[in-house]
């Protein structure tokens, strides 16, 4: 069995090992949560589109993410079920790794190119017999609740990956770590290899977020215990690291073990500057704007009807996604909308930042917005918080409230690749409402606009390096960073109203020539540029530079003895 997807990779290619949570490469597989995985996805589908020789490394939830159900009042509520995948390939193959001072069994599931369209993927798993419940339990649920079971996840990630490529014979030049949570893979590489400088030359960084939650703070005896730092000893690992503090931070961690790092947008990239400026001996940080993978968002038709200035067959088909997301609409909630009327969307992972609840915070303009007679509207919220996020789950539970009280208003739950396809395809306008500087990129609003739904956002993430305000989407003035964050709140949520108002109902109703030139506009915009295919060429050009190839990796690739083998201890 052939796990390259280029079976004439010359010797002086890089070969690369891509660590990664999560991986949204299709909704039958539920090893994502949101918009990590939705990005680590299109990656992995454009490198293996452009056959670039790069192995993926993940870990097989048992449980998934979670499933996002109603309670009998239509509020949130959260189903642990178990998952099964006839397509994933088990490889046979058994190691041990080390979680807090025990033996833990290891096995890996391997998913074919052929499947997905993505490249060579492996999904670590702890669910074996031979393994206690404890152990089990690491690979169960993505971002468990428990501490040390988040903790025993990364070591299974980053030294369960790293040593799963050494039972395959694979030796890559250079270990992506896709946000910090593989980090103890750069202590097991130290370990290995037995210096920093070793280990700079083949291991790089993405940092998604400048989120307390993406950047966390662990004391350092725990995850000296828990084995996060390979056993080497805490005196070695302050010297390696230059962190003293006993509150052991893993972006920092990660950016002084890289040799290179990236931010996910030129905002992003400068956010992080300034976070990190106080910080000596950090590796550079270089800025690699997140992008979607177009073949597996965008809609052909449209961009046909787009190229060929083909108004009538691009409304046409406009409305014929609207009906097939007011289907589902009609399905989960009762709600029978009109795909001749303006719907707007907010859906994406619910985070207090995001503000979900922008439009509810002037109760009386929303009111007048939703009953609008002149101009009618349509809104649909989706997104799933964080299943122990209970604020994050309180703002959706009162939406799903607030919803009840207009037949024009709808919550969804199952926001997952198909419900994210129907939103984005069905959509008039995407809406995007973060604080400045708190979204790093932001990637819904991409695949939004592949799709014909022209974005509407706060001037964060990737929208700076994308809007023309008025000419291929809509943006919001810019609120004093020095404000409070409920006097930001309130700046956004009135020149939100005042937008919608004064500017976006009346062309889509009175200019509709306008509006599909925005449209137009949109999608011509957002290729080639915010297509993976182009993000992928950079990060191999630009954050996989580091070191000399070696030709063992791909003799390894190109091997089928390395797939199926007896197990090893």
């Amino acid at each position: 069995m052939n796990v390259t997807n280029n079976p004439s990779l010359s010797s002086a290619t890089r070969q690369i090992a891509y660590f990664s949570m999560e991986f949204a490469f299709a909704q039958p597989l539920k090893t994502y949560s949101g918009g990590l995985g939705f990005l680590a996805g299109s990656h992995m589908r454009s490198a293996h589109t452009l056959q670039q020789p790069m192995v993926a490394i993940g870990i097989l939830w048992k449980y998934g993410y979670y499933d996002q159900v109603r309670k009998a009042d239509q509020t949130m509520d959260v189903l642990f079920m178990e998952k099964q995948y006839s397509f994933l390939q088990p490889t046979n193959l058994k190691f041990q790794i080390t979680v807090n001072h025990a033996p833990v069994w290891v096995t890996a599931y391997y998913l074919p190119p052929t499947v997905f369209g993505t490249v060579p993927t492996y999904f670590l798993s702890t669910d074996l017999p031979e393994n206690d419940y404890l152990a089990q339990t690491i690979c169960h649920k993505l971002y468990d609740a428990n501490p040390e079971t988040r903790i025993a996840s990364s070591i299974l990630l980053g030294i369960g990956g790293a040593k799963l490529l050494e039972q395959l014979k694979l030796t890559p030049d250079v270990y992506h770590m896709n946000e910090s949570h593989p980090l103890p893979l750069g202590f097991y590489l130290y370990s290995q290899l037995g210096n920093m400088e070793a280990v700079r030359e083949r291991l790089v960084f993405t940092t998604h977020t400048p989120e307390e939650a993406g950047n966390p703070r662990t004391h350092i005896r725990l995850l000296d215990r828990m084995g996060f730092f390979n056993y080497l000893s805490l005196d070695e690992v302050r010297q390696i690291t230059g962190i003293s503090d006993d509150q052991f931070n893993w972006a920092l961690g990660a950016f002084r073990l890289a040799g290179r790092a990236n931010a996910v947008s030129k905002r992003h990239q400068q956010v992080s500057l300034d976070m990190w400026a106080g910080y000596a001996n950090l590796c550079p940080i270089l800025s690699i704007t997140n992008a979607q993978n177009q073949a597996f968002w965008g809609d052909p038709i449209l961009q046909m009807a787009t190229e060929n200035n083909d108004d009538v067959r691009l409304t046409a088909r406009k409305k014929t996604h609207k009906q097939s997301l007011f289907d589902a609409v009609a399905d989960q909630t009762g709600d029978m909308y009109d795909p001749d009327v303006f719907t707007m969307v907010w859906a994406r992972r619910f985070a207090g930042y995001k503000r979900a609840d922008l439009l509810l915070s002037d109760p009386d303009r929303f009111q007048r917005l939703m009953t609008n007679k002149l101009y009618p509207v349509q809104l649909i919220w989706a997104g799933k918080p964080y299943p122990f996020d209970y604020a994050s789950i309180g703002t959706f539970d009162r939406l799903a409230h607030v919803s009840k009280q207009f037949i024009n208003c709808s919550v969804l739950v199952g926001y997952e690749i198909h419900l994210s396809k129907l939103l984005k395809q069905g959509a008039d306008l995407w809406l995007n409402t973060p604080r400045l500087t708190r979204e790093a990129s932001g990637t819904s609003g991409m695949t939004a606009a592949m799709n014909g739904a022209l974005n509407c956002s706060t001037n964060d993430g990737w929208i700076p390096e994308f809007a023309r305000n008025g000419v291929n989407s809509f943006v919001l003035p810019e609120a004093d960073l020095t404000w409070p964050a409920h006097e930001q709140d309130a700046f956004d949520a009135d020149n939100l109203f005042t937008l919608l108002e004064t500017v976006i109902l009346p062309m889509y109703y009175e200019q509709p020539a306008q509006w599909l030139r925005m449209i137009k506009a949109s999608m011509e915009d957002v290729v080639p540029y915010f297509d993976a295919d182009r993000m992928a060429t950079e990060y191999y050009e630009q954050l996989y530079s580091l070191p000399q190839p070696t030709r063992q990796f791909t003799e390894s690739l190109n091997s089928e003895a390395v797939l199926l083998t007896d197990s090893v201890g």
